[in-house]
């Protein structure tokens, strides 16, 4: 068989390990994380629990799978969309087995609707500038989906509090759609508590696909932030990493900037997930 490793597969760099890499590489395709391995996961016709894992002993049904492992069937799961690194097969693993929680995830890419991503307006503890969704009624893109079970969302929730909070996406306002057309239910998303990064036009300001880039941007724009986190993108994190305090200040800074745009988008979906 394969050697389906994500050191094998090439996603195997963890954005909280490496800064710079945020959000890391996403799934290709369809697939279920299962520890530091990535199996396949072939669309059926039908829903997602009846799809075959490329099981080391032949094709299998995704639920007769998780059962066969002692794990909550698909139906007894949370579906989370993801706009940043728990798309990355590496970052969501480390995040799971750091904690001792199982690591087996169903991943799936998704066409959904009325989602942009923009830049939330903090220092995340590792250094980087995470991405944060805001609503975009012409947005169509495609996001992984993960289907987390209670303990997995717990753990996923630790990482992302108090910085974002858990919404909850009805699928008649953010349709989604699977690879084989069926719908998706409503979804998990977390959306940023701090605000979003405001671009020249006062409006959201689009997350560019490269961390590097991002930071490089904004040490231009604001000679403070230059002098507090500068002069490049790697002194950025390396100094942001090690002391928190450095990060608080920088965070501070975008309001200081004017950078700062505090979104309420989200609101209904929060009170209905609440």
């Amino acid at each position: 068989m394969q050697d389906r490793s994500l050191e094998a597969l090439g996603l195997a760099v963890v954005p909280a390990k490496e800064p710079l890499s945020y959000p890391g590489l996403p799934i290709p395709e369809p697939s279920l994380l299962d520890g530091r391995t990535l199996l396949g996961l072939a669309p059926g016709p039908g829903p997602v629990e009846t799809w075959n894992v490329a099981a080391r002993s032949g094709p299998v049904p995704l639920d007769t799978y998780l059962s066969g492992q002692g794990l909550p069937l698909l139906r007894e799961r949370h579906p989370a969309v993801s706009v940043g690194s728990n798309a990355s097969p590496a970052q969501l693993s480390n995040k799971l087995l750091s904690r001792g929680i199982s690591g087996t995830v169903p991943m799936v890419p998704v066409r959904i609707e009325g989602i942009a991503i923009g830049c939330c307006a903090h220092i995340y503890p590792a250094g980087y500038v995470a991405t944060a969704p805001y609503i975009d009624r012409d947005s169509v893109l495609s996001l992984v989906v993960t289907w987390l079970d209670d303990d997995q969302m717990a753990a996923v929730d630790e990482t992302e509090l108090p910085y974002y909070q858990r919404v909850l996406l009805p699928s008649g306002d953010f349709p989604a759609e699977l690879p084989n057309g069926l719908p998706v239910a409503d979804v998990h998303l977390y959306a940023s508590a701090m605000g979003v990064l405001a671009g020249p036009d006062g409006q959201p300001r689009p997350a560019p696909p490269e961390q590097a880039a991002l930071l490089a941007e904004l040490l231009a724009a604001s000679p403070r932030l230059h002098e507090l986190l500068g002069p490049d993108p790697q002194t950025w994190v390396d100094r942001a990493s090690k002391d928190p305090e450095l990060a608080d200040e920088g965070t501070r800074l975008f309001r200081t900037e004017g950078w700062v745009v505090m979104l309420d988008d989200f609101l209904p979906y929060a009170q209905a997930h609440a």
